[in-house]
């Protein structure tokens, strides 16, 4: 039990009751989680408003209600706390039940289209590597003190970021490290929380279909950073045209990282092929098993934030040249009869540009690439066609074929994506949109040493259709027709 006088610290409220004499067992936010003397939070969502539940939270025995407009007919044998923001207040309220766990690790939050999480699990494993207990909030896992935890949001909400930060205090955590989505800027799931670094990967077309505009995008994506306090650090890609926008106004002290202009940390690739790239560090070469310009630049911010947190720069780079790629993230599988198949979380123009570009790098001409990609249901439909006509022009072959349709027809989200393929290239392009068949085929029209790019999933072992959530994983796909095929 927790006084109430204490958890609403930092809050403008009004209570129909002295806080001092209230005592709250949990918050909440969920209806149909609530239990006896526990604080309900009334929060306006997307989807849904909470008030409309502030009855069922009761029933189920919770005793105090933070709420933006009180009801009518209020039960007087209950604690009503009137808030302007009610999806604020749960994140301070939040913070302050747990004691205010992000003041006593130091918090460092990764955002932008591009990744974050990558740089944010590096970052982790890199600390552990160098002996020091740390946590991860990320889209793939959760992670305190080496214990695996499942995510299913790239950031969570407020009650589940603060409880998890202060499981991570108990462990004896001294660093955190977490994704911070825009959508969790927008929806406040990160107020109250206390960073000692923000750092800013890229910004490209993405969630519109959430943002409206690109414009309200790039001012979630600033906000983080407006919201950094003094005596922190923000750490920005300098080769994004909008790091000087992310950064206007910033309290916190702001270093730039580069690979193609000046800043306070910059490298270059040497030398890559497909089993990794040497990547020149000021002066030493570090050999690391990543591949790409992108991976470059998320190897840069995890050597630049590292060394910004005081740590040796030649232990640094020991141990970023022993780190392994994300799953899912350019992670290649290779047949015995000379296959290469890459499979990639890529599901924006600008991600899908990056792979690409970084595969036609490396490959011979004679080594065709075959791209297989779809892009998910009841999300932007703005980016289909440009997706479709990047991987057009930059692959050998395309396969059209199903992401996470959710709700919509699989066709018709491919009949968006084939309208931005350029007519000349109409007859290198397949449509299937059972995505296991989509696969199968591009192994067999793939000859010996040839290259297969499976696109949009990464990571994700699930497909949804028709509302329902099923089992499907591109690794073991590739895997189950390269061992048909032997």
């Amino acid at each position: 039990m927790k006084k109430l006088t204490e958890i609403l610290s930092g809050i403008d409220y009004r209570c129909s009751m002295n806080p001092d004499d209230i005592y709250v067992a949990n918050i909440c936010f969920d209806s149909s989680m609530a239990g006896r003397n526990d604080l309900f939070v009334a929060v306006k969502g997307n989807i849904t408003d909470g008030h409309k539940y502030i009855d069922n939270a009761l029933t189920l025995g919770a005793t105090t209600v933070i709420c933006e407009n009180v009801p009518g007919k209020a039960d007087p044998r209950i604690c009503w706390i009137r808030v302007s923001d009610s999806a604020h207040a749960l994140a301070i309220c939040a913070s302050n039940y747990y004691d205010r766990p992000s003041g006593k690790v130091r918090l460092v939050g990764v955002t932008g289209t591009n990744g974050k999480t990558t740089t944010a699990t590096l970052l982790y494993k890199l600390f552990t590597a160098m002996g020091y207990k740390a946590g991860l909030l990320s889209t793939v896992k959760n992670y305190i003190a080496g214990k695996e935890k499942e995510a299913s949001l790239t950031t969570p909400d407020p009650v589940k970021i603060n409880m998890l930060l202060r499981e991570m205090t108990e462990a004896g955590c001294e660093y955190a490290f977490m994704e911070v989505s825009s959508h969790a800027v927008v929806q406040k799931r990160i107020a109250g929380l206390e960073f000692t670094m923000g750092i800013f990967t890229n910004i490209t077309h993405d969630h519109l279909d959430y943002h409206g505009t690109f414009d309200n995008y790039l001012r979630a994506k600033k906000e983080f950073f407006d919201q950094l306090p003094a005596g922190s650090r923000a750490l920005v890609n300098a080769d994004d045209r909008n790091a000087g926008v992310m950064v206007q106004n910033c309290k916190a002290s702001i270093y730039e990282y580069s690979l193609k202009s000046v800043a306070d940390y910059t490298c270059r690739i040497v030398e890559q092929g497909f089993d990794g790239m040497n990547i020149r560090f000021g002066n030493q070469d570090v050999w690391t098993c990543f591949i790409g310009e992108f991976n470059a630049y998320n190897l840069l911010a995890v050597a630049s934030a590292a060394d910004l947190l005081g740590q040796d720069r030649l232990e640094v780079l020991t141990n970023i040249s022993s780190l392994k790629p994300v799953p899912g993230r350019f992670e290649v599988i290779r047949s015995d009869m000379g296959l290469t198949a890459i499979v990639d979380y890529a599901h924006t123009p600008d991600a899908l540009s990056n792979v690409l570009s970084a595969i036609n790098k490396i490959r011979r001409p004679e080594n065709k690439l075959i791209t297989v990609v779809g892009a998910g249901g009841d999300r932007d439909k703005s980016k289909r066609p440009i997706m479709a006509r990047i991987c057009a022009e930059s692959s050998d072959r395309l396969i059209l074929t199903s992401d996470n349709p959710r709700t919509e027809n699989p066709d018709m989200i491919i009949d968006d994506m084939i309208k931005g393929v350029p007519g000349k290239m109409m007859g290198r392009v397949l449509r299937i949109s059972d995505r296991r068949e989509a696969i199968r085929a591009a192994a067999m029209v793939a000859g010996i040493n040839d290259i297969i790019l499976v696109a949009g999933k990464g990571h994700e072992t699930y497909q949804e259709i028709g509302g329902k959530r099923l089992h499907f994983d591109d690794r073991e796909e590739l895997r189950k027709v390269f061992m048909s095929a032997n």
